[in-house]
């Protein structure tokens, strides 16, 4: 560090940037924490409006989120602040500048709360295992009320830009007012910035022939995951999910019994939940080959299914299709980081100050937290395949040591050479940051090296998970472990896919 860290910014007011504030705010350091929606509770707050639909195929990471929305904003103009005919105007204005995230009615936490607690406060007494996602977004709330750290939020304030001038970080704000729409631009200084935003705000949309035709011929018919909140309109339908993970699976169960058909069509990719925990119902088939198109005249009725057929790679052709749900994830991305993006360039060929290049993982980052060329950036909430919030905690609390001055990083050699082994061990792409079943060993390391600091400074040293948590990890990760080893078995029991719930699911943070 080139000099001591007095300021840091924080962005994002979920259980990461909530975590990271609390700690190193107690650890005396001064905190301002960024959200630029009106509370905290991030991925777990639901909003019953919807974002923008993406560009169909992605655009590139850096911009996959917000080139769409600064299109429509520009088309607004100055009528969003019209009196009456203006109101759906006025909603856009407040969608944009900060969109509602993936949340939907009936979402639930898919392990159990007892592996999700933070060091900083408890559950309310009697709080069961799988609650919804109010309870969840209501803790953070708490634990931000508690901490002190919702006092030092400035909510309603996205931050535009990230960069580094000279030994500071520059910050730029956007903070919209939420009854006049009134916008106000800030430039800040700050010694450190951890970014704590999640992975859930630029959907992926593959490039599959067609797909584009199909989306601009019928846009009501055609949505990314992000965008769904409840089962209404999907009565008697035909469904098509695309993609064989966390939101695919979840929308797949909500729908069944509602919907006419369900397809689940994947690549058979690496993070494929197995599909013995699909409901017996769901069809699951392979990769697409097309959304085919064909001469068809006039608009269709709300009844009728898309004239279209779509054809797989083994040859095999849907029709009478109604809806399609593209669940194939988010990419990695940090917009107002854009200097720090190398988006035309392969996971495999990033440099070593790239911190985003495809999207599929970041880059750079020494434990998934600090950026090797400047630990004085720092990242919370990366890995995933994890039990969230008792982990991000933990993170949370290696970036107050390091920043408050209890504890250095190593050089950036050794840095660098432990990244490399890792990249060695994993490769690049997505599976770099899974940490399926290493969350206690994961925790683990950064004690071990956090604590000889903080012992030495005079505090006590950080305990790891305690025995009861162990212990419960064990058996979902068991549990877990025997699905993957028999992912072609066939279909369980009604009673089969609760127990799966209550017990074994992964993070809904697992897309």
């Amino acid at each position: 560090m080139a000099h001591p860290i007095k300021r840091i910014a924080v962005i994002g007011a979920g259980v990461s940037g909530v975590s990271a504030a609390a700690h190193l705010k107690a650890a005396g350091l001064e905190v301002t924490v960024f959200e630029r929606t009106g509370k905290a509770g991030g991925v777990w707050v639901f909003d019953a409006r919807v974002a923008p639909e993406p560009a169909y195929p992605s655009l590139v990471p850096s911009i996959a989120e917000t080139a769409y929305y600064e299109d429509i904003d520009r088309e607004l103009g100055d009528s969003a602040h019209a009196s009456d005919d203006g109101r759906e105007n006025n909603e856009n204005v407040k969608i944009l500048h900060a969109p509602p995230g993936p949340c939907y009615e009936l979402l639930s936490n898919n392990v159990p709360t007892g592996l999700m607690k933070t060091t900083l406060n408890s559950w309310p007494p009697g709080t069961e295992q799988i609650v919804r996602h109010n309870v969840l977004a209501e803790y953070i709330q708490d634990t931000a009320a508690k901490t002190g750290v919702d006092g030092i939020t400035r909510y309603n304030t996205r931050v535009d830009r990230v960069e580094k001038r000279g030994d500071y970080w520059e910050v730029r704000t956007t903070t919209l007012d939420p009854d006049t729409l009134e916008k106000k631009t800030r430039d800040w200084g700050f010694d450190a910035v951890v970014v704590a935003t999640g992975h859930y705000h630029a959907p992926k949309v593959p490039n599959i022939p067609g797909l584009k035709d199909w989306k601009e011929a019928w846009p009501s018919r055609i949505q990314h995951s992000k965008r769904y909140r409840s089962t209404r309109g999907f009565e008697g339908k035909s469904v098509l999910l695309i993609g064989g993970s966390t939101s695919s699976f979840d929308i797949a169960k909500e729908l069944d019994g509602i919907a006419k058909t369900i397809y689940q069509s994947t690549r058979g990719g690496e993070f494929d939940h197995p599909v013995s925990m699909l409901p017996p119902r769901v069809k699951r088939i392979p990769e697409i080959k097309s959304f085919d198109l064909a001469q068809h005249s006039g608009p269709i009725l709300d009844k009728e299914a898309i004239p279209y057929t779509i054809t797989l790679v083994n040859g095999q052709v849907l029709s009478d299709i109604d809806r399609v749900i593209i669940c194939t994830g988010y990419h990695c991305a940090f917009p107002f980081l854009s200097p720090y993006h190398r988006d035309s360039v392969p996971a495999s060929e990033a440099d070593e100050t790239a911190l985003v290049t495809d999207g599929t993982q970041m880059h750079n980052l020494h434990k998934d937290i600090f950026y090797i060329p400047d630990p004085t950036l720092s990242f919370i909430g990366v890995p995933y395949h994890i039990a969230t919030f008792s982990l991000f905690d933990f993170q949370a609390i290696a970036v107050a040591a390091v920043l408050s001055g209890k504890t250095k990083t190593p050089s950036e050699e050794d840095m660098r050479e432990e990244y490399l082994k890792k990249l060695g061990q994993k490769g690049s792409g997505r599976s770099f940051h899974s940490l399926r079943g290493r969350d206690a060993e994961y925790v683990n390391e950064l004690l071990t090296w956090i604590n000889p600091g903080i012992i030495a400074a005079g505090g006590k040293a950080v305990e790891g998970h305690t025995e009861e948590w162990k212990a419960q990890y064990e058996l979902l990760r068991e549990k877990f472990k025997d699905l993957l080893e028999n992912k072609s078995q066939s279909a369980p029991s009604e009673k089969n896919i609760v127990d799966i719930k209550a017990e074994v699911r992964e993070p809904v943070e697992a897309h």
